[in-house]
């Protein structure tokens, strides 16, 4: 009886230490070479006064260079101001254990695009692509993160990452403190 319990206590543990499956937007190998994208990934989430703003990670691995790719969604029926990404953009993520690591923004300009809504509301999207840093990757597969800061061409922007975010927008529950933990792996040749 102790052997049959020990047993299948032994497959309940390989179960929950087993990694999730990588989930791809995009996965594609031909003879031009490789690129593989994450799905999205919200990561931050405000919705105050009428005014929302969602900000979603993914990660890509394009020919064997990896780059985290930032989406900031902004709605609002008022004035929303524009934000930058240029050659001088970065983004600082302090992790639990007290490291901060940087991430430099490719060199493209980019002030997002303006979209009204059937609704009235104005929606801004940005994107930018940050790329790691040597040694930086495994800081992140070992560390939760705590903090983001984003330098814009004109702005700096702090977010707090929470340990579990249930999302207004779709309802869903992410866990954005974990996301380079259970997503590096992803994108690694």
């Amino acid at each position: 009886m102790k052997q049959l319990l020990l047993i299948a206590f032994f497959f309940l543990s390989l179960n929950s230490f087993a990694q999730t499956p990588c989930e791809y937007a995009t996965n594609i190998t031909d003879s031009i070479g490789t690129y593989k994208l994450t799905k999205e990934y919200l990561i931050s989430e405000k919705n105050f006064a009428g005014t929302s703003s969602y900000i979603f990670y993914t990660l890509s691995l394009t020919d064997g260079t990896p780059t985290l790719n930032v989406q900031l969604i902004q709605k609002s029926k008022g004035f929303i101001r524009a934000k930058c990404f240029d050659k001088n953009s970065k983004l600082y993520l302090q992790l639990n254990n007290g490291k901060v690591i940087t991430l430099v923004h490719t060199n493209m300009e980019y002030c997002g695009s303006m979209i009204r809504d059937e609704n009235g509301f104005d929606n801004r999207i940005i994107v930018g692509n940050f790329m790691f840093m040597k040694g930086t990757m495994e800081d992140l597969k070992n560390s939760p993160l705590s903090l983001m800061r984003i330098k814009y061409l004109t702005d700096i922007e702090d977010y707090v990452i929470k340990k579990e975010l249930v999302s207004e927008l779709n309802g869903k529950t992410y866990q954005p403190e974990t996301f380079f933990i259970k997503n590096l792996e992803c994108i690694e040749n």
